[in-house]
C-alpha cells in the first residue's frame, strides 16, 4: 500500500505542475500580437504536449486516490470534501482542453488577464485538499 501511496504523489505532484503551466501558456497565447504566426505555433505546440502528458497522469493519479480510499476504508466529511475538489480540478484540467482547443481554432475570446485569474484556481483547491488531508477536520 506504501508504493501506491508513493506513486499517488508522484503523479499528483506530476499533474499539478501541469496544472500550474498550462494556463500560463495560455497566458502568453493571449498576449501574441496579430500575424505572429511563429510565436502562436510554438505555443500551441508546448501547450498540446504538455495536454496530452498531464491529462493521464492526472488520470492515474485520481485512480490511486480511488484506489487508496477504498484500501484505507477512510471515511469522513473532510474526505468527500476532498474528492469534490479533486471532481473540481478534473473539470478544471478537461475545460483547459477546451480552451487549448479554443486557441487552436482561433476563438480565444479570453484576454490574458482572465488567464492570470484562471491560472490561480488549482492553487487555492491544492491549498484546501491539502489542509483537508492533514487536519482532516471532520
Amino acid at each position: 500500500m506504501l508504493w501506491m501511496k508513493a506513486f499517488h504523489f508522484i503523479f499528483v505532484i506530476s499533474w499539478f505542475a501541469g496544472l500550474f503551466y498550462l494556463p500560463r501558456i495560455f497566458v502568453n497565447l493571449a498576449m501574441v500580437p496579430e500575424g505572429s504566426n511563429a510565436e502562436r505555433d510554438r505555443l500551441l505546440l508546448m501547450a498540446g504536449k504538455l495536454y496530452r502528458f498531464m491529462t493521464p497522469i492526472g488520470l492515474l493519479a485520481v485512480a490511486l486516490g480511488l484506489w487508496l480510499w477504498f484500501g484505507y476504508g477512510f471515511s469522513g466529511g473532510w474526505l468527500h470534501v476532498k474528492t469534490a475538489l479533486v471532481a473540481l480540478l478534473v473539470g478544471y484540467n478537461f475545460y483547459c482542453g477546451r480552451l487549448l482547443a479554443s486557441f487552436a481554432a482561433g476563438r480565444n475570446s479570453k484576454s490574458h488577464v482572465w488567464f492570470r485569474f484562471f491560472n490561480e484556481i488549482p492553487v487555492l483547491l491544492l491549498i484546501a485538499a491539502v489542509l483537508l488531508v492533514i487536519f482532516k477536520p471532520w
